[in-house]
């Protein structure tokens, strides 16, 4: 669409239809109007008239507004060199000599057919051209006339301005302002503005404020001026021409100023048109005609220059903010790398949430290094941020192993090869890279087959061996003697078929493209081709040949392919290369030749009808690598860009064919380390090395990489240190008045804010007058820089009007000039009040404080200045809530704010007051955000050991230039008559020379060229005279001790004196003192110093009545000192000799086996009783013996542990058990007895301990009844016969009777109360006596409980009545009973009960009664008789008795078995 664009957009692409003139505009409408001829909307047809340029342009704007397609009407447009619009042109339309036909051809012609048919064909159209021609005379002949009176009505109203100047004068105008670019380098770029004013204004371009040249710049700038339009068109931008551009407009009623920003960006290679241009506002205020507006895009919380590493994951994202922001219109998001617009793929995933845009690197690899560019495109134009993004290795497999190979192509895809290329690392691991190996895998398989059995070195491989249809995919491997690389990253898939199969399948278009297909004719059968044209060898290494060629000139040949021949230089023998299959494509790859040889080749055609003559045979080619390794790059020169970047450039390579790039290594100077910074090879000759440290000097060198390989490093470059470059600072600001009289101003004014690296050395003031609105010109106030921002301008005319400008310089030179100031009046100030306080500077800001500073007015009015107010408020709240900080003025110059709302934004200004009152506020500060920045530290105070009192200010983030600043009450400290100041590194130290109460204020450090990193320390009084005493205790320092002088005995009863120092250095001294005599080291004395833990020890062998004394340890290290002594006389130096001799007799006893714990005993919570001693060094011969009252009881012989435990078990101890026990061991060395007395006191003690143990295992008392009454019990888990327990009642001992009783039933313990009555309610406890405390136990016996095991004592009183009460058979009935007929049965049995039970007798279930052959008796109440006189076989059956009183029922049942007496016969038989 670009040839339709008219011309100044299509040149310049910030301009649009706004720059027309109106009158230009209304008579091109006119015309198109007018116009009835149409055009195609995407062509454009140039013609030349008389050495103009005439070009037909389509209108854009009706495509852009309509959704329905439309023909556009085209204009005619005559154009100069310079493509400015000179005039319109009316074309040459076409007659009948435009067909071809002469008159006496088309007599010739008219005759025959084909006449005929064309000149129907073409009647028609040549009647609409005609028709068209008259019409446009026409309207050209009217636009002439339009254009005509235009001109004369102009001229008439330039008349009528000229006339009447003086009410038509005005002050110049910026109809339309010029707008800010974004160009590549090596792009031209044109600004345009129109201003109006009368009389015309004189207008004149500036580049950073210097007035621009286009004489001193030949072929740089041009500058136009045409009908109030003007324009400074930039030739072939480069990085320099990055600035800001201002246009001046000057008449005698005043001056305007206009601005713009030029941006240049670096650009790697040639500008790639196929780039998408940006799109602008398409109406002169920049509004977009599809939505009425026009968007601003702002690119915020931006991703800075990333490092990763190959195999991680890397997001980088910014968030877009456009205003006015619609909820339905989305603008278009780009990703761009290394220029390269980036599409979505499993590598690259991008994100747009509608306010953010991301894109996520899934797995990093080398060829995802570059310069990743966002570009946010909407209507009215677009946005673009960038940054780079580097890729380091991952970590080798094998150490010192090269680095991966990157960007794996296939450069050449035939049906039986594919020529793989790809770029070597940047890391060789050490070692030099032997070669590559190719592994190829086919597409849906997982298979991975190495291609080449030897390593190659060359970066391209043809691969072959493939499966002429399929799809495979490439890796490389490279290999040092170390070891294999990682393979790269897989190429792209690729299928192994003829190029001419790949580029049918590739051609085949859809209809609704609108592609047009344009066939031959039908081929011609039976023709053999010709010789194929421009055969040439297009690449050549020791591993394959590539030939190419164009087909036979003859067209309509039947389905051509080709024969590829090959001869071996100085012979005539041409062989066939592919004897089998014939190649399709004019492109053939030949293998296997010999290195070293020269060959010639040549192609023949071939179709059905045969094969052709060939071509012309190549030159003699030598097969062998043709591409040599590049040549070093030369000249590395190393430049400071930020504090962690580097730009370097160099010469490029002199003799580099094919050049892929080249790979930048850096080195700390002295490390003789290199580091890559790239992995991805780059064209340019220049790069930005990132992630340096800073302050740290550099090296770089730079080496070339091709196909062939890498060359030679280059010369090293100069040592470079990493630290931000130094520019000319920026513009100071907001210029005021401070005093003014007759003949001068005292001016002030903001630092700017960007210093440029550098401190600022001084200020220059310009001032120039302005009379009548009209400024003059600029003059210097001064010629010295001044280091101030307050100065004097001498020499003014009172009652004069003028304007200051103020530029600020640095070592890197003079920035350029601030905005002129407002227009002031000099003229003496008279008010009775003071003037501002200037120079407001902001410290040590915290969450909830800060400290504000500013210099007291110039003008101090008619009275001294005596206090000053600080105001404070919100930024964004009224002009009405200022509010005081101080009620009352405060002398000084500074001040701390307190309470600040953390987060919050404040500003703040100052008044100054004298008697007459309170006088102007200050300019107010900049906002300043309460809060603590992370990583701030406050001034520490530090005494060493010299008794030196110092303050202590660290920074972590130091720029190469920052400075410490020390302020005593906020005033730079200069003289160091009371301090010392010292700055090494991130720290700054202050040293107090001679501190005193002169030294009592306020210290604060600052730190220069940091965001405003800033402490104070407050020194008062009572803090001073703290520091002294602390000072003091430095400078006669005292050994500090952990314990002072003490004595111990040792084993063998050796003494041990000893004390341990706090803290000792390695030259600490000890002196051993007894009774003021030096002791020294010998056989009495053993002295040790231990300087690691600060232990002091001194130890004798023994003690002697002639130690007796004091003894004194002097301790000293350096100046510091100390002692301590020990005093052992009269009965401690006794019980210490005493002690030391029993020491060292039980030495000699633990000889031989001893015992480490003597006999004692233990009692297990099963109150079993257990004697057991430990003893100590046993042999298998050592023996153990147990004597009881000096009875052996047990001998244990052969222990078998040189260490153990000798047990001896009492299970139920008694009083049997009383007596002395005693154990002896002894063997060869020697015997030792160790004895327990358990007599008396000693077994009252063990009875005593087993009495608790039993108490303790009691259980809480208990409450049960019984038939008899209540009783009260506890068990324990074991009891001895020798245990002594108490039963209370009411806390007063039971006396048992008859009804109260208590005793022992296995391990329960009760109290039975007999037929309770309420009597005998209250608590009931019961006491163990275990010699000690004792233990008790109680129970409540009162209401509920008395009531519920009194009614249980009842129920079960009752229930045993009846139980003895009742009726019963007690006894003497058989179960069965077996009798021979005839004989008689007689049965007795015992009948019980109160009171007498009645008797029943019941067979089978059925009650019987007495009679002659059954008698039944009942007798004396107790007996009952059963008999049965002759017992026959109906007697047999089951028999019961019955009896029955109120109390209950019992039965008893026998069963009667009668047989015959052959019955019996027969079992005994």
């Amino acid at each position: 669409m670009s040839g339709s664009l008219p011309f100044y957009q299509k040149h310049h692409r910030h301009y649009d239809h706004g720059y027309r003139s109106r009158e230009t505009e209304s008579k091109l409408s006119q015309y198109q109007t007018s116009s009835r001829y149409t055009a195609g909307s995407s062509t454009s047809a140039t013609r030349t008239s008389r050495g103009l340029k005439v070009s037909s342009h389509s209108g854009l704007e009706a495509s852009r507004l309509s959704p329905v397609l439309k023909r556009a009407k085209p204009t005619y447009l005559a154009v100069d060199k310079e493509n400015q619009i000179i005039g319109y042109v009316v074309p040459i339309f076409r007659g009948s000599q435009e067909f071809g036909f002469s008159n006496t051809e088309e007599a010739r012609v008219r005759d025959t057919s084909a006449y005929m048919a064309r000149r129907d064909l073409f009647t028609s159209g040549l009647e609409m051209e005609r028709s068209e021609q008259i019409s446009r005379r026409e309207a050209m002949r009217e636009s002439a006339e339009r254009i005509s009176l235009n001109k004369r009505i102009h001229e008439h109203g330039e008349h009528f301005k000229r006339m009447n100047e003086d009410s038509l004068m005005h002050a110049p105008e910026f109809v339309i302002k010029p707008r800010s670019h974004t160009v590549w380098e090596k792009q031209c770029v044109r600004l345009h503005c129109t201003v109006s004013g009368w009389p015309d204004p004189r207008v004149v371009w500036y580049k950073n404020n210097v007035a621009i040249d286009p004489i001193g710049n030949a072929g740089k700038y041009k500058l136009e001026s045409r009908y109030s339009v003007h324009s400074l068109e930039i030739n072939r931008c480069d990085f320099d021409d990055t600035a800001q551009y201002r246009v001046s407009a000057m008449n005698s009623k005043g001056e305007l100023s206009a601005y713009a920003s030029v941006v240049v960006k670096r650009f790697k290679g040639e500008i790639d048109e196929s780039l998408p241009s940006p799109r602008r506002a398409s109406t002169e205020d920049g509004p977009v005609s599809e939505y009425g507006i026009n968007f601003q895009t702002h690119i915020v919380d931006k991703f800075g220059v990333s490092f990763g590493r190959e195999g991680e994951i890397m997001s980088l994202g910014c968030t877009v903010i456009i205003y006015p922001a619609l909820h339905h219109y989305q603008p278009e998001i780009q990703w761009y790398r290394d220029d390269v617009l980036l599409s979505p793929s499993k590598w690259n995933h991008m994100h747009w949430s509608g306010d953010r845009a991301t894109l996520t690197l899934t797995h990093l690899n080398k060829e995802d290094e570059g310069l990743y560019t966002l570009r946010v495109t909407t209507k009215s134009g677009y946005e673009t941020y960038s940054a780079y993004v580097f890729v380091k290795d991952a970590d080798a497999e094998v150490e010192r192993a090269p680095g991966a190979p990157l960007d794996v192509r296939c450069l050449d895809a035939n049906k039986d090869y594919i020529i793989v290329t790809w770029k070597q690392p940047a890391v060789d691991g050490g070692d030099s890279i032997l070669g590559y190996f190719v592994d190829r895998c086919e597409v849906g398989t997982n298979h991975w087959i190495q291609c080449n059995d030897t390593p190659v070195k060359f970066a391209r491989f043809p691969v072959t061996g493939l499966v002429e249809g399929r799809s495979y995919l490439f890796r490389v491997r490279a290999i040092n003697k170390s070891g294999m690389s990682r393979p790269s990253r897989i190429s792209e898939p690729v299928a192994a078929m003829d190029p001419s199969d790949r580029a049918r399948m590739r051609g085949t278009s859809a209809p609704w493209t609108g592609q047009i297909i344009v066939t031959e004719e039908e081929p011609a059968e039976g023709v053999v081709p010709g010789r194929p044209l421009e055969l040439q060898v297009t690449e050549a290494t020791k591993n394959y040949v590539v030939l190419s060629w164009s087909p036979p000139g003859e067209k309509g040949l039947e389905g051509v392919m080709y024969y590829v021949e090959k001869c071996v230089s100085g012979t005539d023998s041409w062989q066939r290369v592919n004897t089998e299959i014939p190649v399709k494509s004019p492109r053939f790859a030949l293998f296997d030749l010999a290195e070293g040889k020269s060959y010639s080749f040549r192609v023949r055609c071939c179709n059905s009808a045969g094969v052709g003559e060939p071509s012309d045979p190549t030159e003699a080619i030598t097969v062998g690598d043709k591409l040599d390794i590049p040549s070093a790059p030369s000249k590395v020169v190393p430049t400071r860009n930020t504090d962690t970047s580097v730009v370097v450039s160099w010469v490029a390579s002199s003799e580099a064919k094919e050049l892929v790039g080249y790979y930048i290594e850096g080195s700390i100077v002295g490390s003789n380390v290199w580091e890559p910074c790239n992995n991805k090879p780059v064209k340019a000759t220049r790069f930005i090395c990132h992630g340096l440290i800073t302050g740290e000097k550099y090296v770089f060198r730079v080496r070339a990489v091709n196909a062939a390989g890498l060359s030679q490093f280059s010369p090293e470059s100069e040592a470079v240190e990493v630290k931000a470059a130094i520019a000319s600072p920026a513009p100071p600001y907001g210029i005021t008045v401070l005093e003014c009289v007759c003949d001068s101003m005292v001016l002030a004014w903001k630092q700017p804010s960007f210093i440029g690296g550098a401190d600022i050395t001084g200020y220059f003031v310009d001032y120039r007058e302005v009379i009548d609105g009209v400024p003059g010109k600029w003059h210097e106030a001064n010629i010295k820089a001044i280091s101030e921002r307050a100065y004097r301008v001498s020499d003014l005319k009172e009652n004069k009007k003028y304007q200051f400008q103020v530029r600020a310089a640095n070592m890197a030179g003079v920035g350029i000039p601030s905005l002129p100031s407002n227009t002031f009046l000099c003229e003496e100030w008279t008010i009775a009040v003071p003037g501002p306080p200037h120079d407001l500077q902001v410290r040590e800001v915290r969450s909830n404080s800060l400290v504000l500073l500013w210099k007291p007015p110039v003008y101090q009015g008619r009275d001294p200045v005596n206090g000053f107010y600080v105001d404070i408020k919100e930024e964004d709240a009224p002009e009405e809530v200022w509010r005081g900080v101080n009620n009352k003025a405060t002398e000084k110059t500074y001040i701390k704010i307190k309470n600040l709302k953390e987060g919050e934004r404040f500003v703040f200004r100052v008044r100054a007051q004298n008697k007459a009152g309170v006088g102007e506020c200050s300019d107010v500060t900049e906002p300043v955000l309460a809060l603590t920045k992370p990583g701030t530290k406050e001034i520490e105070v530090d005494v060493n050991d010299d008794g030196i009192i110092s303050l202590n200010f660290e920074y972590g983030d130091l720029t190469p230039d920052s400075k410490f600043v020390w302020s005593k009450n906020y005033e730079e400290i200069t003289d160091q008559s009371r301090l010392t100041i010292e700055t090494k590194g991130n720290k700054s130290k202050a040293i107090f020379n001679t501190p005193g109460e002169e030294d009592i204020g306020i210290y604060s450090c600052l730190v220069t060229h940091t965001d405003g990193a800033s402490s104070s320390y407050t020194l008062s009084e009572e803090e001073l005279k703290r520091l002294l005493e602390v000072s003091h205790d430095h400078k006669f320092p005292i050994i500090p001790l952990k314990s002072e002088l003490a004595v111990e005995l040792l084993e063998k009863g050796k003494v041990r004196f000893w004390l341990q120092a706090d803290k000792i250095s390695a030259n600490g001294k000890v002196d051993y003192i007894f009774n003021e005599k030096a002791l020294s080291q010998g056989e009495k004395y053993k002295m040790n110093f231990d300087k690691n833990t600060g232990v002091i020890e001194m130890i004798m062998e023994s003690l002697t009545p002639a130690d007796e004394g004091t003894f004194t340890f002097q301790l000293q290290d350096g100046k510091a000192t100390n002692q301590s002594s020990l005093v052992l006389i009269g009965d401690v130096f006794k019980e210490l000799q005493k002690e030391s001799e029993f020491q060292k007799k039980e030495w000699v006893r633990k000889q031989g086996p001893h015992f480490i714990e003597y006999l004692g005993y233990e009692v297990t919570p099963e109150c079993c009783v257990i004697l057991k001693c430990k003893v100590g060094n046993m042999k298998k011969e050592t023996s153990a013996h147990w004597y009881k009252d000096g009875r052996e009881i047990k001998s244990d012989e052969h222990l078998g542990f040189t260490e153990g435990v000798l047990k001896l078990e009492i299970a139920q101890i008694s009083k049997k058990d009383a007596g002395v026990y005693e154990v002896v061991l002894k063997d060869d060395r020697g015997k030792d007895t160790s004895t327990l007395n358990l007599t008396d006191q000693g077994f009252k003690d063990l009875m005593n301990e087993v009495f608790s143990f039993i108490a303790n295992s009691s259980t809480p008392l208990k409450i049960t009844s019984t038939d008899q009454g209540i009783r009260l019990y506890t068990f324990v888990s074991y009891y001895n016969d020798l245990l002594q327990v108490t039963w209370h009642y009411k806390d007063s001992a039971i006396a048992f009777s008859d009804r109260i009783k208590s005793g022992v039933v296995g391990e329960q313990l009760w109290l039975q109360i007999t037929e309770p009555t309420e009597k005998d309610m209250g608590k009931y406890a019961i006491e163990f006596n275990d010699g000690k405390g004792g233990l008790r136990r109680t129970v409540e016996l009162s209401g509920q409980a008395f009531d519920d095991a009194f009614a249980e004592f009842q129920r079960l009183k009752a229930a045993a009545v009846a139980e003895r009460s009742r009726a019963r058979v007690a006894g003497g009935l058989p179960d069965v009973v077996t009798i021979q007929e005839g004989k008689a049965l007689n049965l007795t049995c015992n009948i019980s009960g109160d009171p007498v039970p009645e008797v029943t007798w019941l067979k089978n279930d059925k009650e019987i009664t007495s009679d002659d052959h059954c008698i039944l008796k009942f007798s004396s109440g107790k007996f009952a008789s059963f008999t049965i006189t002759g017992v026959n076989m109906s007697d047999s059956g089951k028999y019961s008795i019955l009896v029955k009183n109120k109390y209950g029922t019992e039965s008893g049942d026998f069963t009667v078995s009668v047989f015959l007496p052959e019955e019996a016969g027969g079992k005994k038989k």
